[in-house]
């Protein structure tokens, strides 16, 4: 009888409550009947979701059913684990801060372990989630809004001014700030926060300074989860600040309900904005620090800016982006800025719009997710793991090319599956 595929691609990946599916060997069949049908039970992902397959001669049929109660999830932890779920969950939606940091540090460990504890933890902070914006009448519960720019555009300085604003109207404010992770020692600076003395000692405010970990795009790779963790926290203003490494910088805009770019007087002319390429994702582009000698060429950029945003495809059907001149420093323009926010999420949420991008967002997280841990099991597969540091001399010597030396790799971790 012919093995299902998947199985065979990742063995290690299902385990049943009576014996486990390893090496290849299937154990504890069901046979419904005398003919050529197979159905596998309580075959259950490592994220314990139950997967029901049935194979026949003919025709191969895969019924995914998925299990989501907590209940269910708790119980492949063991009763140390399940007591830090259960603490974590009650402080994070009771508005504790320890409990939230404790909670994004849990989902950004890259411990295998840590990593299936942070998944029951999030599957129980979105199924709060979702019951909150049953009672909201459908509508998010927060704003999510990205943050970009140049270094020494001011986003340090605006974020905080931004902050103390919100904060003072009753808004709770979370900042997610990420930084760059060196290349060379993979060591991050995390200073974002040591820039907004104010603002962090907020109660109606909480920072989190994150390291890339290399991540192309200025995000993390639990940014996403780091936002859910934020909102079931009762924070209704997400604000996620990102390296601004120009037109790497599109992951944000998949995270996001609002993005906007932060940009000083002497930014470059409206052609160097276009060729970015990070221009076209803005939904919002204020240009900075125009106070005292340089509002005479905040006035110029915002005008070679507002000419180039013309030349570009119109992206929603109900806003168009607008350019605006801020200055973090005196607070001008700040709540003008805000109105501008919230015009935007009132037309797009109304439109429908919104919802519509959350959940294509959703999509593009899971792909990007699915990407990246393919990348992580290539480089861990057995087929694969002893011959990467020879085809990789090879290629630093000259004697194999890299296209070739990629085949190689991809064709033995073909065959290993």
């Amino acid at each position: 009888m012919k093995i299902l595929s998947l199985l065979l691609k990742f063995p290690h990946c299902y385990f049943s409550r009576r014996t486990w599916v390893t090496n290849f060997h299937l154990m504890n069949f069901h046979f419904t009947s005398r003919a050529d049908f197979l159905c596998i039970e309580s075959l259950t992902p490592v994220h314990v979701y139950c997967a029901k397959w049935i194979c026949s001669s003919n025709s191969l049929r895969r019924e995914l059913c998925h299990q989501v109660s907590p209940d269910q999830q708790i119980e492949g932890l063991s009763d140390r684990e399940q007591r830090l779920v259960d603490r974590l969950y009650s402080g994070l939606i009771q508005g504790r801060r320890a409990c939230l940091a404790e909670a994004i540090t849990l989902v950004e460990s890259t411990q295998s372990r840590k990593k299936k504890i942070a998944q029951v933890l999030l599957q129980k902070v979105l199924s709060y989630h979702r019951e909150q914006e049953k009672l909201n009448q459908g509508k998010p519960l927060a704003f999510r809004v990205g943050l970009s720019g140049p270094p020494g555009a001011g986003k340090s300085t605006f974020i905080e001014c931004f902050g103390k604003m919100l904060t003072e109207r009753k808004y709770k404010v979370s900042v997610l700030a990420v930084d760059p992770s060196s290349s060379t020692s993979g060591g991050s600076l995390l200073g974002d926060k040591t820039r907004m003395t104010e603002l962090s000692r907020d109660m109606n405010a909480y920072i989190r300074p994150s390291p890339t970990r290399g991540t192309l795009g200025g995000v993390t790779r639990t940014t996403n989860e780091a936002i859910l963790l934020c909102e079931g926290g009762g924070y209704n203003v997400v604000l996620v600040e990102t390296v601004g490494v120009g037109q790497s910088e599109f992951a944000v805009a998949d995270m996001v309900d609002m993005f906007i770019l932060l940009l000083p007087p002497a930014g470059g002319d409206e052609l160097q904005g276009i060729k970015r390429g990070i221009i076209e994702m803005a939904d919002l582009v204020a240009i900075n620090k125009a106070d005292g000698d340089l509002v005479v060429p905040a006035r110029r950029i915002q005008a070679e800016y507002v000419s180039a945003m013309k030349l570009l495809r119109k992206r929603s059907k109900v806003w168009r982006p607008k350019v605006m001149r801020i200055s973090a420093k005196t607070g001008e323009g700040i709540l003008d800025m805000w109105d501008k926010m919230t015009e935007f999420r009132d037309l797009m949420l109304t439109s429908g719009e919104l919802i519509a991008k959350r959940r294509k967002q959703q999509k593009v997280w899971m792909w990007n997710l699915i990407q990246e841990n393919m990348l992580e099991h290539f480089r861990s597969h057995l087929a694969v793991k002893d011959k990467i540091p020879l085809l990789e001399e090879k290629v630093l010597s000259g004697v194999l090319s890299p296209g070739l030396a990629a085949d190689l790799l991809l064709k033995a971790f073909k065959d290993g599956l």
